[in-house]
């Protein structure tokens, strides 16, 4: 119970000094006049005026409340580091009973996992947030304790009390890290490129760790081991292998005594392309469907278009001189031999044999062919005559012979079942759903390797795509595709169905019919693979760690089967589905926790500071606990301070008016008529 006077005025405190002075004045002509009721006088005034005052007697029943001391434990990556987490364990219970056996005081216990989507120890995120659920006027001070390597000291909330940090590293502690100065985001194939890494040893290094080992590896290959300094920038030339994605791991082998092997690896994803493709065309004759792969080709701004059309053939005799119909020589000796590996892909438009082309030339052609090339023919009338290509040396590598009958009739071109599952001609029917115009003319061919993604009149097989060695092959049985590219009868996806073609042709990655490959979402990949059959089986993941396990698939769609995987940890993932390998990596390049590993207070001192707190190590042993009075130092040689409070809850207030109504007027009263009778007297 309290008890204390207080004062409610009946009117403002203006205007209640007003009157004082006046009343001050008042007296002092009263005085200096030397009436003798002036003292009766001036007492009546004060009367009056400490009833305006409002003087009133206030009793409260107050319950004392406790103080509350915060301890938040880091319990992040990089404080489990080493026997951080043993030491962090240890001085949380040491403190929790010298807390606890204190009088009038509670401890809270907040634990800081590791930030979310890799934002690292959000150690004042959560003081923050503890101290909105607490009164302010109850915190007798915060204690912290972790490694001091913290990720939002901006979001540091206003401290009531003293701030203290007990550090769970060592002086001892090392550590050697592997960052990445400069990495691309894109390499042109064939093209060197280099990058900058560097190794660095951080806190208590050995003496004699001035050189370091780093290992090289692209896609998961056999690595590469090179011998290089510390603390130095390294520059390494690289070159990728193919196009797509590009999963680069450097490391360095864990030295003894670091603290983590984690920051010892960097994964850097990077997407290669080719500068340009270079497509050699050459049209054996005009038609009205000539320009059809040449506008499609000129319109892809990474494209060297070599286009030659014979406009007159050598068995016409016809007295022309030649150099008044040759725009330019065809210069068949030069494309045909010395330049042919330069292109990554030729087409044949109606071409059939006229002299034009020796059989040496088609030899090569080939040959260039199983050396991983890639030809297309789309196939005239003169494709079933005696002149056919079919009757060179290509019979070998072509997938489908003619018969000799050329149908002249309507027909739509229809999907076949296995060309729903190619990526070549997979979803054409869906992102055109309005029927297709039909074609007018095809060459009537038999299957003899490859597979049949196009159909025409009765199921015969109008697209066929084979494999030859290691390169591609396409036979189109019509050269109607043109009628797509008018409008007749509303059309058809031919600019899609030419592009996809001659971009599986030249090898993209997107467009491989047997592909396994993932999609990172932080730690989420998405598993596809791409199938001809109509069942896979499931993908056996290795993740870092080693441990493998075996994830099915669902069919999304024709020919497409996924998965989605929430990966357990930062690295390298390895991907095997039947014949099938991939590589991923999950997580950033260099996780947030593990870029500085050597435990510091320097991003928590200037949050101390103000508050008269301390940083200290744990191994330095356990500090006091003392009681300090606000504004005091609350740190020193093997202690820490807390500062009590003192709150308290009020129960019920009693209160009773020192000057009520009528003693005011007794009062007056009294005194006025105690100064007229003296004055009368007088």
């Amino acid at each position: 119970m309290t008890a204390q006077i207080v004062f409610d005025p009946l009117l403002p405190l203006w205007l209640i000094g007003t009157l004082a002075g006046m009343v001050i004045c008042g007296l002092i002509l009263g005085f200096w006049r030397g009436l003798s009721g002036a003292m009766f006088r001036m007492l009546a005034a004060v009367v009056v005026l400490a009833a305006l005052a409002g003087p009133v007697y206030q009793q409260e029943d107050r319950k004392p409340l406790s103080d509350i001391v915060l301890m938040v434990v880091d319990e992040s990556a990089s404080n489990k580091l080493g026997d951080r987490a043993d030491n962090t364990a240890r001085a949380a219970e040491a403190l929790t009973a010298r807390i606890e056996a204190r009088d009038n005081t509670e401890l809270r216990r907040i634990d800081v996992p590791d930030g979310a989507d890799n934002t690292g120890t959000r150690l004042m995120t959560a003081l923050s947030q503890a101290m909105s659920e607490e009164p302010t006027s109850r915190i007798a001070g915060v204690i912290l304790l972790s490694d001091g390597l913290i990720h939002d000291p901006e979001l540091a909330p206003d401290m009531p009390a003293p701030l203290h940090l007990l550090l769970s590293g060592r002086t001892t502690d090392w550590d050697r890290r592997l960052t990445i100065e400069n990495a691309p985001a894109f390499a042109i194939l064939g093209e060197e490129i280099t990058m900058t890494l560097k190794i660095e040893d951080l806190g208590a290094r050995p003496v004699d760790a001035d050189k370091a080992l780093i290992d090289v590896s692209v896609d998961g290959d056999k690595p590469q081991r090179f011998e290089v300094s510390v603390d130095e920038p390294i520059k390494i030339p690289l070159d990728l292998f193919h196009a797509g994605r590009n999963v680069l791991q450097f490391t360095t082998p864990a030295m003894p005594g670091e603290l983590t092997g984690r920051n010892n690896t960097v994964l850097v994803q990077i997407n290669g392309v080719r500068d340009r493709l270079r497509v050699l065309l050459v049209s054996g004759e005009p038609h009205a469907g000539g320009r059809t792969w040449r506008n499609l080709l000129k319109s892809d701004s990474s494209v060297d278009l070599v286009h030659f059309t014979i406009l007159r053939p050598p068995e016409k005799q016809d007295g022309v001189p030649v150099q008044e119909l040759s725009l330019i020589a065809f210069p068949t000796r030069e494309l045909f031999l010395e330049k042919i590996d330069e292109f990554d892909l030729i087409i044949f438009d109606r071409y059939k044999r006229r002299g034009i082309l020796p059989s040496i030339y088609l030899e090569n052609v080939r040959s260039y062919i199983e050396k991983g090339g890639a030809v297309l023919i789309a196939a005239g009338p003169d494709f079933a005559s005696a002149d056919s290509l079919y009757r060179s040396p290509l019979e070998a590598i072509l997938p489908a012979r003619p018969t000799a009958r050329v149908i002249e009739e309507a027909y739509r071109p229809e999907v076949t079942d296995l060309g729903l599952r190619h990526p070549v001609t997979s979803g054409l029917k869906t992102e055109n759903a309005a029927p297709w115009g039909r074609w007018l003319r095809q060459v009537e061919v038999e299957q003899s390797s490859g597979d049949v993604v196009m159909s025409g009149p009765k199921d015969r097989p109008l697209l066929v795509l084979d494999r030859v060695g290691e390169g591609r092959v396409a036979l189109l049985a019509s050269d109607q595709a043109w009628l797509w590219d008018r409008g007749y009868e509303g059309g058809g996806p031919q600019l899609e169905l030419l592009r996809r073609l001659a971009h599986w042709m030249m090898k993209e990655p997107e467009l491989e019919e047997e592909a396994l490959w993932a999609e990172a979402n932080g730690q989420t990949m998405r598993i596809i693979r791409q199938s001809l059959l109509e069942e896979v089986g499931p993908v056996t993941i290795t993740t870092p760690s080693g441990e493998m396990l075996d994830i099915p698939l669902e069919e999304t769609s024709p020919g497409r089967h996924e998965a989605l995987y929430q990966g357990p940890e930062i690295g390298l993932y390895r991907l095997r589905g039947d014949d099938q390998q991939a590589v991923i990596g999950l997580g950033p390049a260099a996780p947030v926790e593990f870029e500085q590993t050597i435990a510091s207070a320097n991003e928590v001192l200037p949050l101390i500071k103000p508050t008269g707190g301390g940083a200290r190590a744990i191994e330095d042993g356990m500090p006091r606990v003392r009681s300090v009075r606000a504004g005091r130092p609350a740190t020193g040689r093997g202690w820490i301070g807390l500062t009590p409070r003192g709150a308290y809850e009020t129960r019920s207030v009693t209160q009773m008016n020192l000057l009520p109504g009528w003693l005011v007027l007794l009062l007056s009263l009294g005194l006025i008529l105690g100064g007229w009778l003296r004055e009368g007297r007088r």
